[in-house]
């Protein structure tokens, strides 16, 4: 796919992998669950299977992997573990920090995870302060999550701008797929690919934040 020749006019950022480096727990929190109720997976498994997924379709996934059903507190035992784990862990993306204060233009975060996770996230990475409430988008509020593209169509909507105006910025193929659907430039940030395939959906990829200063000039 090439880009289309414009500029864009506002950049929806997905959270998790793009702005916080927070797969690698969240997915190493999930597997040691999943584990514990005799899944048998690991990290790299996790990053194949359930990076972009959301929650619930994570779960469903490793209902199939063992002999028992889920506990009925499972969501909660995660959140709690990752919540923990992201206090001692988590850090922005590299470079992500310079391109979000050097942006003329709005900007907003459209993501998977709940209202209280984006938050936490954005606040123990030192991001907070380049967001407002009005800037944060969850799939948890809509009910609705990526592969449908209704959180990025909410997303340009509440910003003012049309779809040709917005540019998604995606790290997973799921995430890509959510805005190709809903009919937006989508440029893919490859730095964690583990399957090299977004350069195959994306309309444009890059490996590093501070490359991307030069992709929106296009």
């Amino acid at each position: 796919m090439k880009p289309k020749s414009k500029k864009y006019k506002c950049i929806i950022f997905d959270c998790d992998g793009v702005l916080v480096d927070s797969e690698p727990i969240s997915n190493q929190v999930m597997v040691d669950l999943a584990n514990q109720l005799g899944a048998y997976i690991d990290l790299e498994y996790a990053y194949m299977h359930f990076k972009g997924n959301s929650f619930n379709e994570c779960a469903n996934k490793i209902s199939k992997l063992i002999t028992q059903e889920l506990p009925n507190d499972f969501e909660e035992q995660y959140r709690k573990e990752s919540f923990k784990r992201f206090k001692n862990e988590i850090k922005p993306i590299d470079g992500v920090k310079d391109v979000l204060r050097d942006l003329t233009i709005p900007f907003c975060v459209a993501s998977s995870g709940p209202m209280n996770k984006i938050k936490l996230n954005l606040e123990l990475t030192g991001l907070s302060s380049f967001f407002q409430e009005k800037t944060i988008f969850s799939c948890y509020t809509i009910g609705k999550w990526k592969p449908d593209p209704a959180v990025f169509l909410w997303a340009s909507r509440a910003m003012g701008f049309t779809i040709d105006e917005c540019l998604v910025i995606e790290d997973s193929s799921i995430g890509i797929e959510a805005a190709v659907k809903g009919g937006f430039d989508v440029f893919g940030y490859t730095a964690h690919d583990y399957k090299g395939e977004l350069h195959k959906k994306a309309t444009n990829t890059f490996y590093h934040m501070n490359l991307l200063p030069e992709l929106l000039k296009l």
